[in-house]
């Protein structure tokens, strides 16, 4: 509190403009008329009223308040001008020319008559401040307090008052606490020297990498992309997995979900996919959203044991985190993405998980205040993911032809894909990728339901050689998974059905494949073929897998023309195919 050692001194109109001067010794007349002058000019008034209060916290010179505007003209303020001057000073300076450089900087320092708006802190905790006082400030804006520890506003109120979440500790923040706009919105610092990184949702380096050296401010809420910025998703971010590039390719630029209960292999996809860009020119963006450390620490072991980190920057916010820097996660990992993008780059982003990330921003909203609605989740839950995910495109050539590819993973509860944050996300996205639980403790991984996986944009993102190549799979393993329950039942099946589910169970030990062992765009073109011409059906389903290995060997030792073709010309024709079943068939006949 102010502690007032004056009677209240009133100079002026009681209806004239209120200007409040908090100092030690109080201005002269010479000083007031000078002031008067000053607020008369800028805000238009016809008188002014001052209130002096004494304040030993100015030190010097005088702290003015007009409203909810701060005229910081005290002896810190000036320090904080001066402090502000001497940022300008770059590094690369010789360091011998430091002292001649600071003594030039404070001989040319002028101080400005510059204004900012100041609050108070009404009530804190739980990481939340209401504010008042700060009556022009936006949604979405940077505040400061006193401390040091910044906020970002999330609520407005007719009567005033701001709901602020902060992203730092509370502890040093009180009532009365003084709070200062930005007129910033949340950005995050980069730099190409971000790639290989982690960081946390603030852009700070949590690893031991040493600064990024940032050079640019990028914001974390950003405008989508128009209709017209953008252009159709044509080219394909191959994942390595054999069963979604067939089966449910991914474009560039396009939102495809993976969906599942939990510990079902949605991460494991997710790094899957991030170990097969290498050498493809893409960058990949990791948002861990209130995992566990351990969790987070294995994924980032697997990405350096296999030589991804190079392309990748890794976006950290564990479950220790406030609910606040969960809750802007993944916006800052798309900042990142976005930033390569609108350099002509190609990004994937993986948001793992916004189950998880819809949690904390209900925590957020109840702290707020806010009334919750379906399944106890705020009104405009929608929307938080609407603009994140909004904001993946292929744009257009006009705008570097950069693309933004976005694989968001949400977590279920007993494979309800109907709860209400799957539905709302499954209906922004392009297409889904659901794992089962029953296949996956059956040892089908990945535990792709080829039932309820779909992607919308479809062969579209699939390569020549791929789209010919894939042929009926999808058909045909949707048709062996309902013979397959109906064959529980005992009853008798004919010679063409009892092929039938050979053939599915066959497709099925295909389809397998180790965590971390992405395929190349050969091995799988060479497993479709091979699979659709019938020569794994006679092979006992327990060794199918071990030949596949033996055969992929075979032409990768043997007949690396035909690879090296499928590889870098991409083309089916009937020639490459016969080519590929008559060298399959001399090497199963000589086994």
């Amino acid at each position: 509190m102010i502690e007032n050692q004056f009677d209240e001194a009133v100079v002026g109109e009681r209806d004239a403009l209120k200007v409040e001067i908090q100092c030690i010794t109080p201005p002269d007349d010479s000083q007031l008329e000078k002031l008067k002058e000053f607020f008369l000019a800028e805000y238009k008034a016809n008188d002014v009223d001052f209130v002096i209060k004494k304040d030993p916290s100015v030190i010097g010179g005088f702290r003015i308040f007009v409203g909810d505007e701060n005229y910081d003209w005290s002896t810190l303020g000036r320090i904080r001008q001066l402090r502000k001057s001497f940022q300008s000073i770059k590094r690369e300076y010789d360091p011998h020319r430091i002292v001649s450089l600071l003594r030039e900087d404070i001989e040319s320092f002028e101080l400005h008559a510059g204004h900012q708006q100041v609050g108070f802190v009404i009530s804190v905790g739980d990481g939340i401040a209401f504010i008042g006082g700060l009556h022009e400030v936006e949604y979405g804006e940077i505040v400061l307090f006193d401390c040091g520890v910044k906020g970002m506003v999330q609520d407005i109120r007719a009567d005033g008052t701001n709901g602020v979440v902060l992203f730092g500790d509370d502890s040093e923040i009180y009532e009365g606490s003084r709070v200062v706009r930005t007129q910033r919105t949340a950005g995050i610092p980069i730099s190409t020297h971000i790639l290989g990184r982690i960081i946390d949702p603030l852009g700070r380096p949590v690893d031991d990498g040493g600064d990024i050296g940032a050079k640019e401010y990028f914001p974390i809420e950003h405008s989508a992309p128009g209709i017209i910025e953008r252009q159709s998703v044509s080219r394909p971010l191959e994942t390595g997995i054999l069963a979604i590039d067939s089966m449910f390719p991914i474009g560039r630029g396009q939102r495809e979900l993976i969906i599942g209960d939990r510990q079902t292999g949605k991460t494991t996809i997710a790094t899957d996919t991030i170990i097969n860009q290498k050498g493809k020119n893409v960058i990949c963006v990791y948002v861990a959203i209130g995992q566990k450390m351990s969790s987070i620490a294995k994924v980032v072991a697997t990405l350096q044991n296999h030589d991804a980190m190079e392309h990748t920057v890794i976006v950290s916010s564990p479950a220790s985190d406030s609910a606040s820097l969960q809750y802007i996660a993944p916006y800052a990992g798309c900042a990142v993405a976005e930033y390569f993008m609108y350099h002509g780059r190609d990004v994937l982003i993986i948001y793992d998980d916004l189950s998880k990330h819809a949690v904390a921003y209900r925590t957020l909203s109840l702290l707020l205040e806010r009334s919750p609605g379906r399944e106890a989740y705020p009104g405009d839950v929608f929307y938080l993911h609407s603009r994140l995910l909004e904001r993946s495109a292929q744009l257009s050539d006009r705008l570097s032809g950069g693309s933004m590819t976005a694989l968001p993973i949400v977590e279920t509860q007993a494979g309800d894909v109907s709860a209400y944050i799957p539905t709302n996300i499954i209906s922004i996205t392009d297409g889904q990728i659901f794992l089962e639980s029953e296949l996956f403790f059956a040892g089908q991984r990945p535990a792709i339901n080829v039932g309820l996986s779909v992607s919308r944009v479809g062969g579209s993102a699939q390569t020549h050689v791929m789209k010919k190549s894939v042929g009926t799979i999808r058909l045909d393993l949707a048709q062996y998974r309902e013979m397959q329950a109906f064959s529980l039942f005992g009853g008798d099946l004919d010679a063409s059905a009892a092929r039938q589910l050979k053939y599915g169970a066959g497709l099925m030990q295909l389809l397998r494949q180790s965590n971390n062992s992405p395929m190349s765009l050969d091995k799988q073109i060479i497993t479709l073929i091979c699979a659709q011409a019938g020569l794994f059906v006679n092979i006992p389903t327990k060794e199918i897998k071990s030949i596949q290995n033996e055969l992929l060997e075979y032409f990768e030792e043997h007949h690396g023309a035909i690879c090296h073709r499928i590889k870098h010309d991409r083309k089916y024709s009937d020639k490459l195919r016969n080519e590929i079943i008559d060298t399959a068939k001399r090497f199963m006949a000589g086994r």
